[in-house]
């Protein structure tokens, strides 16, 4: 196991202790043992385990009494409790059921049906903990995206109302005006939605790291970002030769074409960029996009790569949804994203992939 499930024993028989420990820990669980309800509590807030074996019957604190103060808890109530008991009374079991453990396993302890249940509950938790975090994602992912399309929108109901009520006192040049306004507000709001399929695509579809052509790669960024380039009088350097990368085509596509719209829009006056990479130790390759902007401080770099939970919190101005999901992508290829800048002195925004194999 990469990551160690953290099972807490909390048992008053140190033989029933010594049995779980062995076969736990020969198991490859992280075990913590303690003997009291009283410290097991503050064990369990401060360690947060995966999952607790409880013993019912212990002195001072039981077990019912213990299960009962951990669910009251906001820290712990969700850690799933399995009870250990002797009794054979139905009344105890569905007690302790109701106080919300998961599980009852009774002594004398089999040490295949503990291992068995073990897996059981700790694959659901998982699953638990999966299911939550997505929500917390979903919520915060439709925020910022009715948050972002709110404006263009409300542009567009704007300008539309204008239209119908003065068409026909307005001048050409004022008609113009107010139709350019309507297409550049339609036109980010199907950027956004643009995003949204982009981003549906990386969380579902799984894709197989191979050879990609980068000078193709950047051709088809650079025509798509030909007209803001234009309207900016950007100037762009761009080296003649790439290395070979392994990656998906399609994804490291928007992948620069994010990051130059993003030095576009916030490098110098003009912007001066330049496309460039460097390669690293361990056969990986780091890209990169240099603007001549004014610069990020500190605060604002821990915040540009926020997660989607985090964007509503964390956005900074102009930046947020798009590179989000840039680092998605870059975490589906194995790759990373970052950005070096200090105020007064442009950006560097980067992402890393495995090399490949120049085919001389």
């Amino acid at each position: 196991m990469t990551m160690q499930d953290t099972i807490l024993v909390v048992d008053d028989n140190p033989a029933n202790l010594g049995v779980l420990f062995d076969a736990l820990e020969g198991a490859g669980y992280r075990v913590l043992i303690n003997s009291r309800g009283e410290t097991a509590l503050e064990i369990a807030e401060e360690v947060e385990p995966d999952l607790i074996l409880l013993d019912v019957m212990m002195p001072g604190l039981d077990g019912f009494e213990t299960c009962r103060r951990l669910k009251e808890n906001a820290g712990t109530q969700n850690i799933p409790v399995i009870f250990m008991t002797a009794l054979s009374d139905i009344v105890d079991e569905v007690k302790g059921l109701r106080l919300g453990a998961v599980d009852y396993i009774t002594k004398p302890i089999q040490v295949d049906r503990v291992l068995a249940r073990l897996r059981t509950h700790l694959t659901i938790r998982k699953l638990q903990r999966q299911l939550e975090a997505q929500n917390v994602e979903l919520d915060a992912f439709a925020h910022t995206v009715a948050h972002d399309l709110k404006n263009p929108l409300g542009n567009l109901v704007t300008y539309a109302g204008y239209l119908r009520e003065a068409a026909i006192q307005l001048d050409p040049d004022e008609f113009v005006e107010l139709v350019q306004g309507i297409e550049n507000s339609a036109k980010k709001a199907v950027y956004i939605v643009d995003e949204l399929l982009l981003l549906a695509s990386v969380r579902k579809e799984r894709v197989l790291v191979r050879p990609i052509s980068m000078p193709e790669v950047i051709s088809q960024a650079l025509q798509r970002v030909e007209i803001m380039a234009h309207e900016y009088r950007a100037e762009i350097t761009v080296p003649q030769d790439w290395p070979a990368a392994l990656g998906h085509a399609s994804w490291i596509e928007e992948v620069w074409v994010n990051y130059l719209s993003n030095a576009i829009k916030y490098g110098g006056t003009p912007p001066r960029i330049e496309l460039g990479f460097t390669p690293l130790p361990d056969g990986v390759v780091c890209f990169w996009v240099k603007d001549n902007g004014p610069g990020l401080d500190a605060d604002a770099q821990t915040r540009l790569f926020a997660e989607f939970s985090r964007l509503d919190k964390l956005r900074v101005q102009g930046y947020g949804l798009g590179l989000s999901i840039v680092q998605r992508i870059l975490q589906k290829l194995g790759g990373r994203v970052g950005v070096e800048s200090e105020p007064g002195h442009g950006s560097r925004f980067y992402f890393t992939l495995s090399a490949g194999q120049d085919n001389d």
